[in-house]
């Protein structure tokens, strides 16, 4: 269903320097997250300079295997799960909706997958771009997971995401000035149902995402890039670093336009060709 035949596992591998054992345990699965998670970037470039997102498989391994470029949720997803599906884990993906605290109803935007192990159920949400280092267990009573990756904090509850509609939510703790949804410090950041969804549903999505007005990544630049211990954010033209635990908050720098592009190439490690960094300076705002 995924095109796992179709990958080349090997450079996927070698892209993200792992060289652990291929069998499907739980093992592979947390050190292939990490690897995949610290190894591509989240970035919506392509949407924003030329409104076309395509996921077939020999276009994503162009892009995002031995090149510095990344992509979005449905770009990572959609690789891993072929990677996942060639190694011979059992899996299903499903939608999310992005809530980083508000209350609003969004539609489902966010892929993730869902994979069982051993009687057990892990959520592996490496699309997110501030994605956890490690996948985060589902526990079968629903009674929730509190855990961390080593770096960063999440909660992961079940109840009713939408009026009517059992789910998972995903929180992380809210800084200051982010809203409290728990009452004690945590903010929602996405919520999802296990109803299965296929590449038929996120090529769907993902045509939102990409070409609609009102997809804030469609005419928006916007990169992140997880290291071991801070996270990297480009939002149109504010450079945003967040360590964990760091006294004062985030780093926050306004760009000029023509520092960009030098910023994609050093912090980010993305290196446009000329042609589409002046392309983007046309886009920034």
């Amino acid at each position: 269903m995924w095109n796992g035949d179709a990958l080349d596992l090997d450079a996927y591998l070698a892209h993200l320097g792992y060289e652990g054992d291929r069998s499907p345990t739980l093992e592979t699965l947390r050190e292939l997250h990490r690897a995949h998670v610290l190894s591509l970037r989240w970035e919506n470039l392509d949407a924003v300079l030329r409104g076309d997102v395509p996921l077939d498989l020999a276009t994503l391994q162009g892009k995002m295997i031995g090149n510095a470029r990344g992509g979005y949720c449905f770009e990572h997803v959609s690789l891993y799960a072929a990677a996942l599906e060639r190694l011979g884990f059992t899996f299903f993906a499903v939608l999310g909706r992005i809530r980083m605290g508000s209350p609003k109803l969004l539609p489902t935007t966010h892929a993730m997958l869902i994979v069982d192990i051993d009687g057990r159920r892990w959520l592996s949400d490496t699309g997110f771009g501030a994605s956890p280092l490690e996948p985060i267990e589902m526990k079968a009573d629903g009674t929730g997971t509190a855990t961390t990756d080593g770096v960063w904090a999440y909660r992961l509850r079940r109840g009713e995401v939408t009026p009517g509609a059992d789910g998972w939510t995903l929180y992380q703790p809210a800084r200051e000035g982010e809203s409290d949804d728990t009452g004690d410090g945590w903010m929602a950041r996405h919520t999802f149902t296990l109803d299965p969804q296929y590449p038929v549903d996120f090529r769907m999505a993902n045509h939102f995402i990409a070409t609609s007005s009102h997809s804030p990544f469609s005419y928006r630049p916007f990169i992140q890039r997880v290291l071991p211990d801070r996270l990297h954010l480009l939002d149109n033209r504010t450079l945003t670093t967040v360590r964990p635990g760091a006294d004062g908050g985030p780093e926050v720098r306004e760009l000029e336009p023509e520092e960009v592009p030098k910023v994609l190439s050093d912090v980010f490690g993305i290196d446009l060709t000329p042609k589409d960094a002046t392309l983007l300076l046309t886009k920034l705002v």
